[in-house]
């Protein structure tokens, strides 16, 4: 349970047992091999241990941040993730681009994962634009309503229906259900218009509103109960 948590290897947490650094229900336990159920409270010190298996944090990515576990070259968002969470196997759901910031869903539930990825669940992902060019209107949010059609890199491209949100003459909102590379430039670029910024605000139930730059939180259990049951996935 404390390597599952994220307390180290079941060699390291075995010598931080018999050292007595941990208490079973306000008792300390020296025996790596005493048997714990959910129902026992595990504390090192002061702190509760939370036994579960499969953790689900959020993350607001900052700028500049390579949305990688692993890079020798650039920051990524492994480099904001304490040690303890990064044990537990835990990755990021899909993607952001180096300069596209806002919101991350980091988990180890393999099926959670797969589902927010997979275009066939249709989970929604809002994306907060600025961009230039001549204003936007309401022809493009029909246009986006009804799905358009990407002709450049990777050929003939068929997308699925977007809503586009008209905020301002140079800011929009775009919720869009599948992920393709680069889709949200490349659907402005179709009619023109260029990135300046992009932030990803909402995934499904979850928002990056309240959550501070680049330090991950732990989602709800009601957030979390919510996004199963929107995906199908029993709780």
């Amino acid at each position: 349970m404390l390597a599952n948590s994220g307390y180290g290897t079941r060699s390291e947490v075995r010598k931080m047992i018999s050292r007595g650094l941990f208490c079973v229900n306000g008792t300390v336990v020296k025996d790596p091999s005493f048997a714990v159920n959910e129902n026992d409270i595990v504390t090192a010190g002061d702190k509760e241990i939370s036994s579960k298996t499969n953790l689900y944090y959020k993350l607001d990515k900052p700028d500049c941040y390579l949305t990688a576990m692993e890079d020798k070259r650039l920051p990524a968002i492994a480099d904001l993730i304490p040690s303890n969470i990064r044990t537990k196997k835990i990755s990021p759901v899909g993607r952001l681009d180096y300069h596209t910031t806002g919101l991350l869903i980091l988990t180890n539930d393999g099926e959670l994962s797969h589902r927010l990825t997979s275009p066939r669940y249709e989970v929604p992902k809002t994306y907060l634009i600025g961009y230039s060019g001549d204003a936007l209107g309401q022809e493009h949010v029909r246009m986006f309503s009804e799905g358009i059609v990407l002709e450049d890199t990777d050929g003939k491209i068929s997308l699925k229906p977007a809503s586009l949100r008209l905020i301002d003459d140079s800011t929009c909102e775009l919720t869009i259900t599948e992920g393709k590379t680069h889709q949200v430039r490349r659907m402005l670029a179709k009619f023109g218009r260029s990135v300046i910024t992009l932030r990803r605000i909402r995934i499904g139930n979850i928002t990056v509103d309240g959550l501070r730059e680049g330090v991950p939180e732990e989602m709800t259990d009601e957030e979390i109960t919510e996004l199963k049951k929107a995906l199908g996935i029993s709780t």
